[in-house]
């Protein structure tokens, strides 16, 4: 009976030190807290889990956000969610924050060609700060000038944009070049905010 309780708490040891992870092996986010960010998203038709993941992402590791739109109080998103409007894009002073991020979905090509939302993002990069897109969004980026020469993803459907606007398109689900940081889609949009926190951090 004894060899019996000795080989089982033998067995639940091994289990137990094999689910330890040492300390130094684990991946600590960086300290952002008194730091900010921008997220705008279109009035309509925002991607819900490229908006509603990374802003979990920020909120949890105590970054501000700031969520902005142009010309509504509530913006819709392509899958139903809704999100309460902080600042119209009209109001946006680009100092303020440490992170400018645009939310792709169908509603973001309405940022594509828009003189504001191009000179925010422009502003936002030439002041450092961290500037980032996923999805489509991407090509608010590429159309204010400041993916030349840079690497970047989206998805694919604007990839011949990015290229043609001077990026090196790469694919990747999360692409990091500098302060610029992309996304691919939805499926990437929990990595692509821990990604803009380790930026804005580092």
């Amino acid at each position: 009976m004894r060899g019996v309780k000795a080989s089982l708490f033998l067995c639940m040891l091994i289990i137990f030190s094999g689910c330890t992870i040492p300390e130094n092996e684990v991946e600590k986010m960086p300290d952002v807290k008194g730091k900010s960010v921008l997220m705008i998203i279109a009035a309509e038709g925002f991607r819900d889990e490229e908006f509603l993941e990374p802003k979990a992402v920020f909120e949890k590791s105590g970054l501000s956000v700031t969520v902005s739109s142009k010309g509504v109080d509530t913006a819709k998103g392509a899958l139903g969610a809704e999100a309460k409007i902080d600042k119209d894009i009209t109001a946006v002073t680009v100092n303020e924050y440490d992170a400018v991020v645009f939310i792709g979905g169908p509603g973001a090509a309405a940022y594509f060609e828009d003189e504001l939302a191009l000179g925010i993002a422009k502003e936002a990069y030439e002041q450092g700060k961290v500037v980032a897109a996923i999805c489509i969004a991407p090509s608010i980026l590429a159309n204010a000038g400041i993916l030349s020469g840079k690497r970047a993803t989206c998805f694919s459907s604007e990839s011949s944009n990015l290229e043609a606007q001077g990026a090196e398109y790469t694919g990747a689900e999360v692409e990091a070049d500098g302060h610029i940081i992309t996304a691919n889609g939805p499926a990437a949009a929990k990595k692509f905010g821990e990604r803009i926190v380790k930026a804005i951090g580092g």
